[in-house]
């Protein structure tokens, strides 16, 4: 394969893998551009409807964080800023919906495919990133309950969530740098596509993709999270023992972390199937159509996680949903508050008006 063409990975989400950026590659016969119909009509529908489900499920998550009178715990601030993260996310998808409609023919100019593509990006980086913290902290919370005191802390939660955010940026800058608009003739659109100079440097970024955004974290989740399902499986809590909230908290952090991985483990799959196809391990139009849908598939599935956490926080989250009541019963009691003292202060005045006379 050519060392111009657009990599199936390199989109979120992509064209067909055959498009290149100066000339249709040895695969092009390959091509059966009406196949791909389906793209054009389904892709901007599920992205917008994801886009508006994340927007309204993530600010709900963030303003009940945020507005809650108790201050939020270790794990409440990592998972608010998972929340941060997913909605840069679904605020990113909007563009690449207008997109597709448009046949992927981008008019944001190179500014915008430049910082688009760099938020998704780092939503890759920054959920993944966030998750290790969580599961860090619930195995602090269970396994090293004596030392809990000293390793969990509010303001070192808050300094580690800024770290993952700079980490997450400076492993985006190949995105930041590599994108841009892109006439192709072939398609007669001007795409944005990630233009490496050449094939080693698409290759290298993309395994250095995997390892830091998959392969790394996920051994020090995985780690983590046998760790924690042994301690709940050893330790015998009683139902209102204080350590129940530990174990509440932690049911909701497996399961997060259960949903991430179904969500993300086969897009990674074929971004590395993808490399070895580009490697030349694998060949043959059957194969590149399959990885090309497959690829479109897990993308949506991908997606569809930035929708899915704040609805999972409703249903596992016994403590957020208490939170949420809590903050309920706060804003109800706040506006009486601000009614009775309006109505006070109207009867004070009334009272004053009398007395002159």
């Amino acid at each position: 394969m050519g060392s111009n063409e657009v990599p199936t990975s390199s989109l979120l989400p992509t064209i067909p893998t055959n498009v290149s950026s100066n000339n249709l590659t040895n695969d092009s016969h390959c091509a059966h551009w009406e196949k791909w119909d389906w793209l054009y009509i389904m892709q901007p529908t599920y992205m917008f409807i994801i886009c508006v489900l994340g927007i309204l499920g993530n600010v709900f998550v963030l303003l009940v964080f945020s507005l809650h009178k108790k201050a939020c715990t270790v794990a409440e601030i990592y998972l608010g800023n998972l929340a941060a993260a997913d909605l840069l996310l679904v605020l990113c998808l909007p563009f690449w919906a207008i997109n597709s409609i448009d046949g992927f023919n981008w008019r944001f100019g190179l500014v915008m495919c430049k910082l688009v593509n760099t938020g998704i990006r780092m939503n890759m980086f920054c959920s993944i990133y966030l998750l290790v913290l969580v599961s860090g902290d619930r195995y602090i919370a269970l396994v090293h309950a004596l030392s809990r005191g000293r390793m969990r802390r509010q303001r070192c939660a808050k300094l580690n969530c800024v770290a993952v955010w700079v980490f997450g940026l400076i492993l985006s800058i190949p995105t930041l740098h590599f994108r841009e608009t892109q006439f192709i003739p072939e398609l007669n659109i001007t795409a944005c596509i990630l233009n490496y100079p050449n094939l080693n440097i698409g290759l290298a970024c993309d395994i250095l993709l995997i390892l830091l955004s998959f392969i790394v974290p996920f051994l020090v989740i995985s780690y983590c999270t046998l760790k924690i399902i042994r301690a709940l499986r050893d330790q015998v809590v009683d139902r209102f023992n204080a350590e129940n909230t530990e174990r509440k908290a932690t049911i909701l952090v497996l399961v997060v972390l259960m949903v991430f991985l179904l969500c993300w483990v086969p897009f990674h799959i074929v971004t590395f199937i993808d490399i070895m196809m580009r490697s030349g391990v694998f060949g043959g139009c059957d194969f590149v159509t399959a990885v090309d849908v497959s690829n479109q598939i897990f993308t949506y599935l991908a997606l569809s996680n930035s929708v899915l956490n704040p609805i999972l926080y409703v249903i596992v989250g016994k403590n957020f949903r208490k939170k949420v009541k809590e903050l309920m019963k706060q804003l109800t009691e706040k506006k009486n508050d601000s009614t009775g003292s309006s109505t006070r202060s109207q009867l004070s005045a009334t009272l004053k008006t009398v007395t002159t006379f």
